[in-house]
């Protein structure tokens, strides 16, 4: 049962390349899938749950920008007002994932995108962790290719979510995500072929195993 966790800066790929490296591999993937369990134990709706997940969009870079500010609670080091936001610790959230990568770890196997799993699984035996990262301009430019944006759209998309995952395993972790000590595998997906990255993550995955 193989394991793969992907650290993925915004605009490298990420969600082509953990799929694609999952069914060479045979085993799942798991990125969306987190929040949907995590919400089922805990009680509380999907959208609940993504409030405090590592996605920009959902998580930390929205609390921080649309929040107001109100001194009883604190995220992330910061004291605010969440409106609509559920009762549920962000620990509390981050615990129960941390939880679920471990079993499915050891259960089945998969590849693991985000969510901080080069240090959750660090100490999972024979688990390959890889980080996807290029530089911003590049990121940027093949962001707004992709999505159909322009450069200066595509840019402020990528800053957003940088600064929501960062912050997310700075604050739980107390690491730094782009350190490469963290990782066996880093790639530059911007220069690198997504078909040719995969190629590399499955033979490193398969080496180790």
């Amino acid at each position: 049962m193989r394991v793969v966790t992907i650290s993925a800066t915004y605009g490298t790929a990420g969600n082509q390349i953990g799929p694609a490296v999952a069914e060479r591999l045979g085993v799942p993937f798991v990125d969306r899938a987190i929040p949907s369990v995590v919400a089922q134990q805990l009680g509380c709706t999907l959208e609940e749950a993504l409030a405090h997940d590592d996605r920009a969009e959902h998580g930390l870079g929205r609390l921080f920008s649309g929040a107001m500010r109100l001194p009883t609670v604190t995220f992330g080091g910061v004291d605010m007002y969440v409106p609509g936001a559920m009762p549920l610790a962000p620990e509390e959230f981050v615990r129960h994932t941390e939880r679920l990568l471990k079993e499915m770890a050891g259960d089945q196997g998969g590849v693991f995108l985000g969510r901080a799993g080069a240090v959750v699984l660090a100490d999972h035996p024979g688990a390959l962790h890889v980080r996807l990262d290029a530089p911003l301009k590049r990121r940027v430019r093949q962001t707004a290719t992709l999505a159909e944006l322009s450069e200066r759209e595509a840019r402020r998309v990528i800053e957003d979510n940088d600064r929501a995952r960062t912050a997310y395993v700075r604050h739980f972790y107390r690491v730094d995500p782009a350190d490469p000590c963290q990782y066996h595998l880093v790639l530059d997906s911007t220069t690198i072929p997504v078909t040719a990255c995969v190629e590399l993550i499955v033979l490193a995955a398969e080496a180790l195993g």
